[in-house]
């Protein structure tokens, strides 16, 4: 079994990782059980930068609370405990069991447990791994090593009782697949494409959190594909599914069709995209299904005026900000003018530029 933690002071900043250690260490000196949890050996084993370090504890909210002078209750009727140290936040969630999910989302009933019983409640197997810090070695109940290694994302268990449970994975399993490149096993991607209407039952704030982290992401071209396949994509945002298909001006754009040339635009852009500019990139061409025409050529006369009123109902909808929904709308509405930079004068091209 590998030692994982010569790897993980490679791929963490050293005080995120210094102060995960020290997390434990409480824990464990006041004789519970503490563990790494998720992303943290998943990225590790894959040898991915680490961001964050989540852990798992036999603590019981109110105990970890005791031994950390700064905590956020942000889920404690679940066992979450945000603590904060040494300028890092670090989620510690005590072993639990969920049971009686009653809203698509969250459970009825939480029953503290142990590791073996927490993993099997986790999402995917790739996403249920723990890692010891003391050992570095890796604990996997569920299969999730096996899976990181033929590139799969596999739910624990039965599909279909993982996202009964929680809709939100539905778009979950798109965002990971695409973030770590992976192929969506047969029976998981059958059950998301069965039940992607089903996502609705979701807040849109949630929504709209998993849909940045996928178009922010290193291959947003590839999830937006997998939204389209799987049915999400016209269940969410139906206005930016009517853009596959339509054609455009070949001589214009040889890529071929609108949503074509909008996945195409995501591969070409620098990585990571500000939030609010890769929603403008989604949303640009948004206007060009409803002004299609075709007279001497394929047109799509006004699209840009119109396409800013949809993205300004669309950031509404997606529960924007509304400092980021006029930004993203004034991109969309402006997005023709870089055709024009070269016959701009000085002065309205630097204020065009500043914008």
């Amino acid at each position: 079994m590998p030692n994982l933690l010569p790897t993980l002071q490679q791929l963490s900043h050293p005080q995120l990782l210094e102060g995960a250690l020290e997390v434990v260490g409480r824990l464990r000196r006041e004789g519970h059980e503490a563990l790494f949890a998720g992303g943290a050996a998943r990225d590790a084993l894959l040898g991915r930068t680490v961001s964050d370090i989540d852990v798992a504890t036999s603590a019981r909210p109110e105990q970890v609370e005791s031994l950390f002078e700064e905590t956020h209750a942000v889920g404690k009727s679940f066992g979450v405990i945000l603590v904060l140290l040494a300028g890092h936040q670090y989620e510690v969630a005590t072993f639990r069991k969920e049971s009686d999910y009653q809203d698509g989302r969250h459970p009825a009933r939480v029953t503290f447990t142990d590791a073996r019983r927490d993993a099997q409640r986790r999402d995917f197997t790739v996403n249920a791994l723990f890692l010891d810090p003391s050992s570095g070695a890796v604990l996997d109940f569920v299969g999730g090593q096996k899976d990181l290694k033929a590139g799969l994302l596999r739910t624990v268990g039965e599909p279909s009782e993982r996202f009964a449970e929680d809709r939100l994975r539905l778009i979950r399993a798109v965002r990971f697949a695409a973030q770590l490149g992976f192929q969506i096993e047969e029976k998981t991607w059958g059950e998301v494409c069965a039940r992607a209407d089903e996502l609705l039952q979701v807040s849109w704030e949630r929504i709209r959190d998993e849909l940045i982290k996928i178009l922010t992401g290193p291959a947003p071209d590839l999830g937006l594909r997998l939204l389209l396949k799987s049915g999400i994509l016209r269940a969410i945002l139906p206005e930016v599914a009517d853009l596959d298909g339509v054609p455009q001006p070949p001589e214009f754009h040889p890529e071929g069709d609108v949503f074509t040339h909008t996945c195409l635009m995501f591969s070409l852009a620098q990585k990571p995209l500000d939030p609010a500019l890769a929603l403008a990139v989604l949303l640009h061409d948004v206007g060009k299904p409803p002004t299609f025409s075709v007279r001497e050529r394929i047109r799509f006369d006004g699209h840009a005026e119109l396409g800013a009123l949809m993205a300004a109902r669309i950031g509404r909808q997606l529960r924007l900000s509304s400092e980021q929904n006029e930004e993203v709308v004034d991109l969309v509405r402006n997005h023709l003018r870089f055709i024009h930079v070269q016959e701009m004068r000085e002065s309205t091209l630097k204020r065009f530029l500043r914008k």
